[in-house]
């Protein structure tokens, strides 16, 4: 009986060394999900290629707020950070899908094209999602939101809810690829 209780001690025993062995390189918590050498991200104000005033610093802000929210990266200025993230409007437009019987819009849809670059101190390209060797220079981000305007909605709400959800999208493409 002594024999027995002694082959299974050492059995449990190998069982949680080699279970533990395997989770030895586990991270829990965010910081697995991004780079280790990078800390910090500058973000200068977001190019805008359109005529409508604003979008660029709205779609900065929102970035940062992300950034704060969901990276442990943290904001720094052009020289003490260790990379920036750089974004640019390539497009905005706006347009009717549906119209009432005197021709007022009814449910209109605005998009927007994004390009964000997202380099380290030297200039070298971090952010690259991609499977084929060659590495874009770009990456490009698109969102579309509907409003409609008997419903209180507005162009401006609309255009807040897409910088929102671009500025979600741009900072989700920080994280590392699976």
């Amino acid at each position: 009986m002594n024999h027995f209780r002694t082959i299974a001690a050492l059995a449990v025993a190998l069982l949680c060394l080699a279970s533990s062995a395997g989770c030895a390189t586990y991270q829990f918590g965010n910081r697995s999900l991004y780079r280790a050498d990078i800390r910090t991200v500058h973000v200068p104000i977001v190019q805008s290629d359109s005529f409508r005033r604003n979008l660029g610093e709205r779609l900065t802000e929102q970035i940062c707020k992300q950034i704060e929210l969901k990276t442990p990266y943290k904001l720094a200025d052009a020289d003490a950070a260790d990379s920036i993230l750089t974004a640019r409007i390539v497009s905005e437009s706006k347009r009717v899908l549906a119209e009432n019987g005197l021709d007022e819009a009814r449910d209109v849809e605005t998009d927007f094209f994004v390009q964000v670059r997202w380099v380290d101190r030297r200039g070298d390209l971090i952010m690259s999602h991609t499977d084929i060797p060659i590495q874009p220079l770009l990456v490009n981000v698109s969102q579309a939101t509907n409003f409609v305007a008997e419903g209180g909605q507005s162009l401006a709400t609309s255009h807040q809810e897409a910088m929102f959800r671009l500025a979600d999208q741009i900072v989700g493409q920080l994280e590392l690829p699976w």
